[in-house]
């Protein structure tokens, strides 16, 4: 019915509607304060609307989430009321941008409601009869409105998924049912602060005050985890986890129906620390899933890996890191893990100090990779190689060469020091960095000069060589406008495709193609999957293209029943992982 163009003049929808830069709904342009209360988008553009103007029966997709009516509890209430008290008392300075949600939380950033499995009309060609399986894309999404600062990386985790087979498809999506989520829901109000957003003043401060009576007296139970699983989706041990990296992950069950369920909390079987990556890493060969932990404390960096069989080895406590290093991703190698140093920290007292969020940039920090044998059993394997400039946020992929090589490929977050409050501002370049184990030497090589961020490979290749990676392309993630596809032979884009003016997707994930098991495939023979929302029409499409065409060619679209926000990572699980769970 309609296609997306390579050409950026193109779009995905009719252009006949026009646009200006932004998102569709006018921000609010002084720093103020906000009341708290609930925003619902209207279908007009730029109308704010009412609550009681829009129903949850339809699943609207306009509208962010409400609670139903409850008894009142006589202890909600009394901190209700002492709450809206210290608001009107207590003064605290503006809130930047970044963390005001009345500026977050707009346009397609704005939550939406659950949504039951519903099958989806294909508006453009045919879904292949060999992609078989389930996309899922997780991101925040809060149930509430938030009480005081709210940074985009915070808000409850929800789950979008369209179901693939023999061509049909069938989409849904569902809050994850974190302890946080469940404790909110049956109270109705926010009990847990955004401890991430910071506190910038007194009345900021008060809510945490608050959480910390509540957990004093048995009403929140700090065992059960704050996490809010928002962050990414991994498959292992036959388990699909939601994740974020200050909690446990939470095991979730995709039914027969592609409906989504919470399985809870998973500690594996107690041997689990307190909270663990959000980027844990599988040897598809041998079963083995490679992980770590952070923490503002010494150790700051924890290394730890299961067995094929789920049972978690020993801690490998990194001391030599001697800083709290904010380490988001890793990679791993066939003999090795490989761990970034950069000049994001953590720093809880300034949070306490009531001086913003509980993280930090250190620009004249020297940053460094660390590589360690991923066998090792102690911090007297880690060699630290200083690497000036080389901020990575996510190593994309890994491997060793035959010359005691390591080659990574990761990207690098230029203007490091925005990237919590003006992430538009950061540039994510791409690059290849190549460290030659026995002399130390390290050459860099940029892959792109675009703004590049939330890429694929293909599975099949985890810690071995491969030839191509998907990206995002900016202008700022997550919300991006098209992808490429890179040769690391060769170093530079091979395939470009835009979405088109006011269409904007996120992360870029490769899907293979169904095959025999003894027909052998070509590394790019398969297929790059994204949502892509227009925000001119207020529509959210799922998008099937061709991966080894040099234009990307569109090969399915999918017009989803409902709005899919913005968010961070997914996860394609092929049928056959499907029935493992």
């Amino acid at each position: 019915m309609y296609s997306i163009s390579s050409s950026p003049a193109n779009t995905m929808w009719p252009q006949n509607v026009e646009i200006k830069n932004g998102p569709p709904i006018a921000r609010p342009r002084s720093f103020h304060r906000p009341p708290f209360k609930v925003v619902f988008q209207s279908p007009q553009k730029g109308k704010l609307i009412p609550p009681s103007s829009l129903s949850r029966s339809t699943g609207s997709p306009q509208c962010s989430s409400t609670v139903p009516e409850k008894p009142t509890n006589p202890t909600n209430a009394l901190v209700s009321f002492l709450t809206t008290l210290a608001n009107k008392l207590i003064t605290s300075p503006p809130l930047h941008p970044s963390v005001d949600p009345e500026f977050v939380l707009t346009g397609n950033f704005s939550p939406v409601d659950e949504m039951p499995p519903t099958e989806c009309l294909v508006v453009e060609g045919e879904l292949p009869r060999s992609l078989n399986g389930v996309y899922i894309r997780n991101g925040p999404n809060p149930q509430h409105q938030p009480r005081g600062p709210y940074h985009l990386f915070e808000g409850d985790g929800m789950l979008h998924s369209i179901l693939l087979s023999q061509g049909r498809a069938t989409f849904g999506s569902r809050y994850v049912k974190t302890y946080k989520y469940k404790l909110e829901r049956d109270t109705g109000s926010p009990m847990i602060p955004n401890f991430f957003s910071g506190f910038y003043g007194l009345r900021d401060l008060c809510p945490g005050v608050v959480a910390l009576g509540r957990a004093m007296t048995g009403q929140i139970s700090l065992t059960q985890g704050m996490g809010v699983a928002n962050t990414s989706l991994n498959f292992f041990c036959n388990t699909l986890f939601a994740m974020v990296e200050n909690d446990l992950p939470y095991a979730i069950r995709i039914t027969r129906e592609g409906d989504i369920e919470t399985i809870g909390r998973h500690d594996f079987d107690g041997r689990a620390p307190v909270n663990m990556t959000a980027h844990p890493k599988m040897d598809e060969e041998t079963g083995e899933v490679f992980a770590f932990r952070c923490f503002p404390v010494v150790p700051y960096l924890t290394y730890f890996r299961f067995d094929s069989n789920g049972h978690k080895e020993k801690d490998v406590p990194i001391f030599s890191i001697n800083s709290p290093t904010f380490v988001h991703d890793f990679g791993i190698t066939e003999h090795y893990a490989i761990f970034p140093d950069t000049a994001l920290e953590m720093a809880p007292m300034k949070m306490i100090a009531l001086r913003g969020m509980p993280v930090r940039c250190r620009p004249s920090k020297v940053p460094r990779i660390g590589i360690i044998n991923r066998y090792a059993t102690s911090d007297s394997e880690m060699r630290w190689f200083e690497v000036p400039g080389f901020n990575a946020l996510h190593i994309i992929k890994a491997w060793e060469d035959d010359q005691s090589g390591i080659t990574i490929v990761a990207t690098n977050m230029l203007k490091i020091e925005n990237f919590f409050h003006n992430l538009d501002k950061v540039h994510f370049s791409l690059e290849k960095l190549r460290i030659d184990m026995k002399t130390g030497e390290i050459a860099r090589t940029v892959l792109s000069e675009r703004s590049l961020e939330f890429g694929s490979t293909n599975p099949s290749y985890a810690g071995k060589k491969n030839r191509y990676v998907y990206m995002a392309v900016g202008p700022q993630g997550p919300k991006m406008s098209g992808v490429v596809k890179i040769d690391l032979e060769l170093g530079c884009e091979v395939a470009f495709r835009s979405y088109g003016d006011g269409c904007f997707g996120g992360e870029v994930m490769f899907a293979r193609r169904d095959a025999g098991d003894e027909e052998e495939r070509d590394e790019d023979d398969g297929f790059v999957v994204s949502y892509v929302h227009n925000e001119r029409e207020n529509e959210t499409r799922f998008v099937v293209m061709d991966a080894k065409s040099p234009t990307l060619d569109i090969v399915a679209a999918v017009k989803l029943p409902g709005r899919v926000p913005y968010g961070i990572h997914g996860i394609f699980l092929e049928e056959k992982e499907l029935q493992m769970m």
